[in-house]
């Protein structure tokens, strides 16, 4: 299926809607990855153009950004990190690790492009995005998947990169990478 990008900066290609894009019009190709950072291609030469800035790294799975001049709260898509700030829930075992390592990977002022699946938000009206930075690239939610800070986390109908980050958890699994070998799976209480 080819691209059909109109004058509002808005993209549909291959059923992700890219929002608010400014020059570029496809989506993040699926990657392998064998743990570690995970970088998506650009077969067409372009630099994924930046449509949020990062404000704040809540948890693992959560962040809060700036998009045309307003703050959005972005929960990752197919992705669910350890709880660690949820107020009616235990912290859990990798979850300090996993918003860690979100915040390092994502520091505030960090540009990047906001990829939605099919719902724009969830019940709680946060925005369901994949995330990639800017600068390089980096496929956000499979990079934390792929290093172990996070399982993945099926939830059809956003589930175009579904398998892609199933792969990467068995990765992820089989080389007890993260939470797999400090805590033995995704849910366990600090104990």
């Amino acid at each position: 299926m080819g691209s059909n990008c109109g004058s509002l900066h808005r993209c549909r290609w291959a059923g992700v809607l890219v929002l608010v894009l400014v020059s570029s019009c496809s989506t993040p190709p699926v990657v392998a990855t064998t743990g570690g950072e995970v970088s998506v291609g650009t077969d067409d030469g372009h630099q994924w153009a930046p449509n949020a800035t990062v404000e704040r790294v809540v948890d693992g799975d959560t962040i809060d950004v700036l998009v045309s001049g307003h703050q959005e709260t972005v929960r990752l898509i197919g992705i669910d990190a350890p709880e660690s700030v949820a107020p009616t829930r235990p912290v859990q075992c990798f979850g300090k690790e996993a918003s860690l390592h979100l915040e390092a990977v994502l520091p505030e002022g960090t540009e990047i492009m906001l990829v939605r699946d099919v719902e724009a938000r969830d019940a709680y009206q946060r925005l369901l995005g994949y995330v990639v930075r800017s600068r390089d690239g980096l496929f956000v939610n499979l990079e934390l998947v792929a290093a172990g800070y996070a399982a993945a986390l099926n939830y059809p109908p956003n589930d175009h990169y579904a398998s892609a980050i199933a792969r990467a958890e068995a990765d992820a699994v089989a080389a007890d990478r993260g939470l797999w070998g400090h805590c033995g799976g995704p849910d366990v209480p600090l104990g």
